[in-house]
């Protein structure tokens, strides 16, 4: 316990502190830019002003502002219910909570996924993995053979077997799932692509000049693992770098395709 003039100040209350200093900075984050920071400084005046009124025992004025406060808190939830909304969807959907319980498709993916390359890259099995965001890449699904198969690195291994009729063509993998194989990309033309690449990796590269997807290459002539995106090719990854680029892109790539299915889910909401 600590003694600061009058007060005791204690472990408990500098966890109090710190909770409600934490609550107030998410707050902010989650309503700077919107004009809900000007209604909040607008509720703060109105706040303060009451205060002063109080303290001067102004009591007729005191009485209309705590009006004014009790209404005003209904009205912020009125005004402010769509982003309300928003806020309590991104709470469900992104809960930290349960990860220490069970680990998110998105994780287990990637896991599978890595698997698969690093037996494929060490028996230089060529293979061609997309990863496509929600509803998109359907005129080359279309095309494929459709699966819609749960991510399992035996089942992408044995795709890419050179000895099966599928190993030709890319795997597109959507929300989570194996949506199709034998998928043939269009290939790139940029004449800056060094002539050791073959056509799988054009390929990869060709498909992320026009989509934003994230695509995983295996040379079949050695082993070597790239990644293609946004008209990029990345050579020569470890399976470590392999891991975080794949962290990084699909989880940033989950957000979007979430805050897209809320954004379209709140419009129809709205018709």
């Amino acid at each position: 316990m600590i003694d600061i003039w009058f007060l005791e100040f204690g472990i408990r209350d500098l966890v109090e502190v710190l909770i409600i200093a934490a609550v107030l900075y998410f707050l902010y984050k989650w309503i700077r830019g919107t004009f809900a920071i000007q209604a909040a400084i607008g509720l703060i005046f109105i706040i303060i002003i009451n205060a002063i009124v109080g303290a001067l025992g102004l009591t007729t004025i005191n009485f209309i502002l705590r009006r004014i406060l009790d209404v005003g808190v209904l009205a912020v939830f009125i005004i402010f219910q769509p982003e309300i909304r928003k806020l309590l969807y991104s709470l469900g959907q992104n809960t930290n909570f349960d990860r220490f319980f069970v680990r998110s498709n998105s994780d287990t993916v990637i896991d599978e996924v890595i698997d698969a390359v690093k037996k494929m890259s060490h028996s230089q099995t060529g293979a061609l993995i997309v990863f496509a965001r929600s509803s998109t890449l359907q005129d080359l699904i279309d095309v494929g053979v459709q699966l819609d198969a749960r991510v399992d690195s035996s089942l992408l291994q044995t795709i890419f077997n050179k000895h099966t009729p599928l190993h030709d063509g890319a795997v597109v993998i959507r929300n989570d799932r194996i949506v199709a194989a034998s998928c043939y990309l269009p290939i790139s033309q940029n004449p800056n692509i060094s002539s050791v690449f073959g056509t799988r990796h054009r390929a990869a590269v060709g498909i992320t000049e026009t989509n934003s997807v994230f695509v995983v290459v295996i040379s079949e002539e050695t082993g070597r693992i790239s990644v293609a995106r946004n008209g990029s090719l990345t050579s020569g990854l470890t399976i470590q770098k392999l891991r975080d680029k794949m962290q990084d892109t699909l989880g940033k790539q989950k957000i979007k395709d979430e805050e897209m299915a809320f954004s379209s889910q709140s419009e129809l909401n709205m018709g």
